[in-house]
């Protein structure tokens, strides 16, 4: 089986998923610049955040001391500049730039220190978000600085009332979305991954995957949710793929994947692909034909819309994970009837004449899907669902529409 190369590129060379606009790289075409309301661009470029465009003064104010151990000693902060800068700019020389990763760190200290404080946080975290790329070490000063993670929190389950009834308005959005993009950038550090993971902090995320509303806030709300949860499954990190499946992330992204925009549905089964890719969630998607059939028929309705809503880089993560799936042998006798159609005709010729990946990867599908399974029962075809194990609740548990849908117990 092939690699998985070319899927959603979640930038590169530190960038995030939604941070520093969302590398969509690989997936053919140019990036629509796609607006969510008050001048917000999902996808910037140049290292913006995710909230790029928004503006807002740079964050003085008086600081306090900043601590030691983290780039040399500690010097007092007057107007967020520390003495040298302030001589600077009073000589009329432009203020150095922060070089090494210490001093980074040391001139955003004063603002880490003051997610702390409920009236200054808005500002801190437009600030942050817009620096979190420069700063290589942001997440763990970020996670072990006391507070700050409890002031992220706060800001997540605060407009938890806003979500139903949906009254979510895209101030409220854009707020939160900035303390999202930095505990995107935690779940993306190597240092603090499996903290994050062990807090369950992605949980916070989940009732807002769960609303349904169309409203422009809601969806860059869901976003850049998916976005935390897409940072941390690029990792190729088995601890991850474990953890979100004993979560309720599958009927989630399922969801997302039948009802969302077409940005939303491409993050969402990217985080299912990345799941497929590893054995044991493969196995899992596999374990009972309920689970398998759900999953099948989500991107079975998501091909055949494609068809009058041709979308390359969703077809892309489309065909991957289908081909994942035929590396399980049951799965593989039950997509010889479950493949749909346009797929195994020249539909979508014209959509990929000029992405080598997807042809070559839709020509393994159909001659898997083609080829005689040995030791399946079935193998001469038919849609026979006891080719994969037994299984009667939907997905194992799993409940892809309506609020509240869980996994329950024994997943």
């Amino acid at each position: 089986m092939t690699s998985d190369q070319g899927g959603l590129g979640v930038g590169g060379g530190g960038s995030s998923l939604l941070g520093g606009g969302l590398n969509l790289g690989g997936l053919g075409g140019g990036q629509p610049q796609q607006q969510f309301g008050g001048g917000t661009s999902l996808l910037g470029g140049g290292g913006t955040s995710a909230l790029g465009g928004l503006g807002g003064a740079p964050i003085g104010g008086g600081g306090g001391m900043l601590m030691g151990g983290l780039g040399g000693q500690g010097q007092p902060m007057v107007g967020g500049l520390a003495p040298q800068q302030q001589q600077q700019q009073q000589a009329g020389l432009p203020a150095k730039q922060p070089q090494t990763e210490a001093e980074k760190i040391e001139a955003l200290m004063p603002l880490i220190v003051k997610l702390t404080d409920p009236d200054q946080r808005e500002n801190v975290l437009l600030e942050l978000s817009k620096k979190r790329e420069d700063c290589d070490d942001l997440a763990p000063v970020l996670w072990h600085t006391f507070g700050t993670v409890a002031g992220l929190l706060q800001e997540i389950v605060s407009i938890y009332p806003l979500l139903s009834p949906p009254t979510l308005t895209a101030h409220a959005s854009n707020r939160v979305c900035n303390a999202l993009a930095l505990l995107q950038c935690v779940a993306s550090h190597k240092d603090t991954r499996s903290l994050f993971l062990s807090a369950h902090i992605p949980l916070y995320l989940y009732p807002f995957l769960n609303t349904d509303s169309k409203s422009r806030p809601f969806e860059y709300l869901r976003l850049t949710s998916l976005g935390v949860i897409g940072a941390l499954v690029k990792m190729d990190d088995p601890e991850v793929i474990n953890f979100l499946l004993q979560t309720e992330i599958i009927p989630l992204c399922l969801r997302i994947m039948g009802s969302g925009s077409e940005l939303s549905k491409t993050v969402a089964t990217f985080i299912v692909q990345k799941i497929l890719l590893d054995n044991n969630g493969l196995a899992y998607v596999c374990t009972t034909s309920d689970r398998f059939f759900a999953v099948s028929k989500v991107l079975s309705d998501m091909v055949n819309n494609l068809i009058t809503n041709p979308s390359v880089r969703l077809l892309k993560h489309c065909v991957r994970c289908y081909l994942r799936l035929t590396d399980n042998p049951r799965a593989r006798e039950a997509l010889r009837t479950a493949l749909p159609q346009s797929l195994r005709d020249e539909t979508f010729l014209h959509l990929l004449r000029d992405d080598i990946t997807v042809r070559k990867w839709l020509a393994q599908l159909l001659q898997a899907v083609n080829s005689p399974t040995p030791g399946v029962p079935g193998a001469a075809g038919g849609n026979d669902v006891s080719a994969l194990s037994g299984g009667s609740s939907v997905l194992g548990g799993l409940n892809i529409g309506g609020a509240g849908g869980g996994l329950g117990g024994g997943v």
